[in-house]
């Protein structure tokens, strides 16, 4: 009697390594809850960026449509999701914004605030800040702790995305738009 219940404690201490091992061998972006998810967190950071006065001046140019799109590919595609981000490179795309320090911080305060919102673990949300930090070198163009500076009259935004969809947008409309 005593042998089947080691041996049933056993199975149940194994059960548990291997769940918890295949808990750790999910991608980051399986643990954020895939796609649908950092779109979520993406929308909320966007929103909170529009009302931060600290940055929203940078974005007064921007297609939102096209910088939300970027940075749900690219967040998706870093933490180990099938998107294939095709955007600029952080450099390109913030050359001549004038970023400064300061605006960065502001900008990951509020992309933590958004990650907040949706309960999104400490683990999971210190690995996605550790695969953004390293971008700050090609943001960045001021080493100032100031905020809410005014877009350089240079800037000169990315185009807007072609009538504000993609082409997996244009298959989904056409899949809707079939069924009724």
């Amino acid at each position: 009697m005593r042998r089947l219940r080691d041996i049933t404690v056993a199975l149940c201490l194994l059960a548990g390594l291997m769940v918890n091992a295949a808990a750790q061998n999910k991608s980051l972006y399986e643990r954020l809850g895939k796609k649908e998810a950092i779109k979520a967190v993406v929308d909320e950071f966007v929103a909170r960026v529009a009302a931060d006065s600290r940055v929203n001046k940078k974005f007064a140019k921007s297609d939102i449509d096209r910088v939300k799109f970027n940075l749900v590919e690219q967040i998706c595609m870093a933490t180990g999701g099938p998107c294939k981000y095709k955007g600029l490179d952080m450099k390109t795309s913030h050359k001549n914004m004038g970023v400064t320090e300061g605006e960065f911080g502001a900008l990951v305060e509020d992309l933590v605030g958004a990650l907040n919102k949706f309960n999104v673990p400490e683990k999971e949300k210190n690995e996605l800040l550790g695969l953004l930090g390293p971008m700050k070198s090609d943001i960045v163009e001021v080493k100032s702790q100031e905020t809410g500076t005014a877009l350089p009259a240079n800037f000169k935004p990315a185009p807007p995305l072609k009538a504000g969809k993609t082409k997996a947008d244009k298959g989904k409309s056409a899949k809707t738009s079939k069924g009724k």
